[in-house]
Order: structure tokens, then sequence, then C-alpha cells
């Protein structure tokens, strides 16, 4: 019983190791923003919070979104501006015209990217994201993706992986942690 409480006292304590993923994750990616531009891994100026999922998701996104957003605006109250980023898994539905109407109700900065399945195939891969169409509702297709949030810094490195199960405050928290321990 001693060993639980202090491993309860422990999950509740703020502090964030800044420890190396003990996996390689990420990579270089060339995909098309909601406004027709390209963009890569490092394109955003300074570090970012990046998703693989879809606009038209009613699943997993509906959670993970928001609450990216949430940490993106929890972090530039804190002076730290982090770029938001959605990566579709679905090119057919996710085109730079619905992209561009979608977006801003996720988040005002958010980047939405698509680009060709073999683009979008080769950015997964990188980030080791599986995706496959599950079913089919009244919209199109539904699509079971990865479901974390990536932190990246400005070169488009993986700092960690961020589960969307976390509250924005505390992927806020962590994220800060990274960031304020980059050089």
């Amino acid at each position: 019983m001693r060993r639980l409480v202090t491993l309860l006292a422990c999950a509740a304590t703020p502090v964030v190791a800044q420890a190396p993923l003990p996996f390689d994750i990420g990579g270089s990616f060339s995909l098309v923003d909601q406004r027709g531009d390209t963009r890569t891994e490092d394109s955003f100026g300074g570090p970012s919070l990046l998703f693989f999922g879809y606009a038209q998701c009613q699943s997993i996104c509906t959670v993970a979104l928001p609450r990216m957003a949430e940490a993106v605006d929890l972090l530039a109250e804190r002076g730290v501006e982090v770029q938001p980023v959605l990566v579709t898994v679905d090119p057919v539905r996710d085109t730079p015209a619905s992209l561009r109407d979608h977006a801003p109700d996720i988040h005002p900065r958010l980047v939405a990217l698509t680009g060709s399945e073999d683009a979008l195939a080769g950015a997964r891969k990188a980030f080791r994201v599986e995706s496959e169409v599950i079913g089919e509702d009244i919209e199109g297709p539904l699509y079971a993706h990865g479901s974390f949030v990536y932190l990246l810094d400005a070169e488009g490195e993986v700092l960690t992986l961020l589960p969307p199960v976390l509250g924005a405050d505390r992927m806020a928290e962590i994220a800060m942690g990274y960031l304020e321990a980059k050089p």
C-alpha cells in the first residue's frame, strides 16, 4: 500500500522529464496547406504541435484537436508561440479548399496539411501513424488513425509525444518543459 501511495504522489507531481525518445520517430515531409502553399516539417518558424487526423472526424479528433488548440493558447499566454498543425489521413475530403473552411473552426492559426496519397503515406510512415478505413457513414469513410500529438522543435525534430487524454493544461506544461530546456 505504501508503494501505491508513493506512485500516486509522484503521478501528481508536475515535474517533467525531458528525456529523449527511446526510438526514432519523425522525419521530412512536403505537403500542401489550406492555402495551397507547400509546407515541410521545418517551415513553421518555431515549435509546433502536430496531429494526424481529419477534419470530418467524429472520434478522437474531436478530443485531440480542441485540446491541442487550447494548449497552443495556454503556451501563448506564457509567451511561447507554438504552431498547431493537422496532417490529414483523408486527402479525398480534406482538400485545400475544404481545409480552408474547417481549419479556423479548430484554431485560427491552424495549418492544415494534405497532399497526394504517396506524400501523406510517407509522412505517416515517418511518424509511425497507422491509418485505415474502418467503415462508412453518411459523410464518407471513417478512419482509424494515430492519436498522439507530436511536439516538434523549430527544425521539425520530435521532442515528445502527448496522448490526447491529457488535459490542455498538462499538455502545455509538458511542452513548456521541453521548450524551455531547448538551447
